[in-house]
């Protein structure tokens, strides 16, 4: 009886494998496709002066250099407002926030809000600060409404690495005299490093590929600023990221330019990645010799 039940397991054991190494397969297969699919279909598109020009009916040109600059706008100021602020909410309800249903609402209302379609947060946006504060169609919109966005995914992120940070750690620090800020400072934050990178890199790339909420809050402009003076100015204007084009182009037809813009876009997704592994690497210090 033993040695025909060890049999069973052993066949279903092979049946499992094949499965996971099925769908294994599969997900690989599904994105070397897309990729291949739109390097094929846009790569010729890409050239020098398709990413450092800009869309000119009069000139006969099309570009996204402006697209490629309002999409570091938006992705900088926004990481620069979400970033201490999701660390910051983390460390204070996984740290000093005593358990109990005060914590359990704000860890329930960043679950909501991580799970609210960005549609919605677009509508809020262009009501609340682009009506209501006057913001208009800017750059400066967009960044706030995509803080509100990304702000949940930093937040829980950053409490997930914290709470993988052993507990002997901290008794460790503070048995040896270590406050707690210094202790957060300098041990909690450090040894949770990979997993807050992970949270910032995740938010970067949801942050790219946004377009819902920013037509409704940054507008569709593709312009260049003019001058150093212009790059601050450029934040209370309209700004469309390259996400915006995409769907610009392929509404207008335009389907060699969004197939160009879909490359750039993947490029710029892909480099994400592999910065989020490598940082991810570099300060993981458990792995430290």
């Amino acid at each position: 009886m033993e040695s025909i039940y060890n049999k069973k397991r052993r066949f279903s054991d092979l049946i499992m494998y094949f499965f996971i190494y099925f769908c294994a397969f599969l997900a690989v297969l599904l994105l070397v496709g897309i990729l291949i699919y739109v390097f094929v279909k846009g790569a010729g598109m890409v050239n020098i002066s398709f990413l450092t020009g800009v869309t000119s009916f009069l000139k006969g040109t099309v570009g996204i250099a402006g697209n490629i600059i309002n999409t570091l706008y938006i992705i900088i100021l926004t990481m620069l407002i979400a970033t201490p602020l999701g660390v910051g909410a983390a460390v204070y309800l996984n740290e000093y926030a005593k358990p109990g249903r005060m914590v359990r609402i704000i860890e329930l209302a960043t679950e909501t809000l991580a799970g609210i379609p960005s549609i919605i947060f677009g509508l809020f946006g262009m009501t609340f600060f682009g009506e209501t504060l006057g913001l208009g169609y800017s750059i400066i919109n967009g960044v706030l409404t995509l803080t509100l966005m990304v702000l949940p995914l930093v937040t829980r992120n950053t409490q997930e690495a914290l709470k993988t940070v052993p507990e002997s750690y901290r008794t460790g620090a503070i048995g040896l005299g270590s406050g707690k800020w210094h202790m957060i400072r300098t041990i909690l934050l450090p040894s949770a490093m990979p997993g807050i990178i992970t949270g910032v890199i995740l938010a970067i790339g949801r942050i790219v590929g946004e377009s819902a909420a920013l037509l409704y809050t940054a507008g569709s402009s593709d312009l260049l600023p003019n001058a150093i003076k212009g790059f601050f100015e450029k934040i209370g204007q309209s700004g469309g990221t390259l996400s915006i084009r995409l769907y610009l182009s392929m509404s207008d037809g335009k389907y060699d330019v969004a197939f160009g813009v879909a490359v750039v876009l993947l490029v710029i997704v892909l480099c994400i990645n592999f910065i989020t592994k490598v940082l991810a690497k570099k300060f993981d210090v458990s792995k430290v010799n």
